[in-house]
């Protein structure tokens, strides 16, 4: 079919890296479609340039690559996938920016129960079929700066539990999957989350 892209390829929308296309390990890989990616960094656009995002269950890095094309200062992959974390590696090496990128091959959840630096944006796209949300959203909280988005993504026909109290500040959906942006609600005086 003529304008369809190669199986384990996909397109940076917009920013520096505009057009450049790049490959993705594809074995149990749903890359986040073209069109929600438009949708969800229209909404980042304010606060993604110098931020610093955390892209989980990263898959095919569609959502840090797109996030380090148009301006975030730095991202962090993490996956399960050691053909995931590879590719998205050479990605950032033939892209130039492997030195704003820290790759790590492991879950979600034991990325996020380390000390470390909050992030402004974390990306949750965990496989479908893994149920994770309310593994991974509540254990989020320790390691978000106070102003911060949280993209979310989740099949279409079902809303997951999400295991924690989120704001919603915008959602959407589209083709199979529904999405939107979040934050965890800030902490009550004196309580640490």
């Amino acid at each position: 079919m003529a304008g369809r892209r190669p199986r384990g390829e996909l397109r940076i929308i917009g920013g520096q890296w505009r057009s450049r296309r790049v490959r993705f390990a594809v074995e149990q890989v749903r890359p986040t479609p073209d069109r929600v990616r438009q949708t969800t960094f229209d909404w980042l656009a304010p606060r993604i340039r110098g931020a610093r995002v955390v892209d989980l269950c990263a898959g095919s890095g569609a959502m840090g690559l797109e996030a380090l094309s148009r301006g975030a200062a730095h991202a962090v992959f993490v996956d399960t996938g050691r053909a995931q974390i590879a590719a998205i590696r050479a990605a950032l090496t033939d892209l130039g920016g492997i030195d704003r990128a820290e790759l790590v091959h492991g879950d979600a959840a034991g990325w996020l129960a380390r000390a470390g630096d909050a992030c402004d944006i974390a990306f949750v796209d965990p496989p479908f079929d893994r149920a994770l949300w309310s593994d991974i959203l509540p254990r989020l909280a320790g390691r978000l700066a106070g102003v911060h988005r949280i993209y979310i993504e989740w099949p279409r026909t079902r809303e997951p539990e999400f295991g924690v109290a989120l704001d919603w500040h915008r959602r959407s959906h589209a083709a199979q999957v529904s999405y939107g942006l979040a934050s965890l609600p800030p902490a009550p005086s004196g309580e640490r989350p």
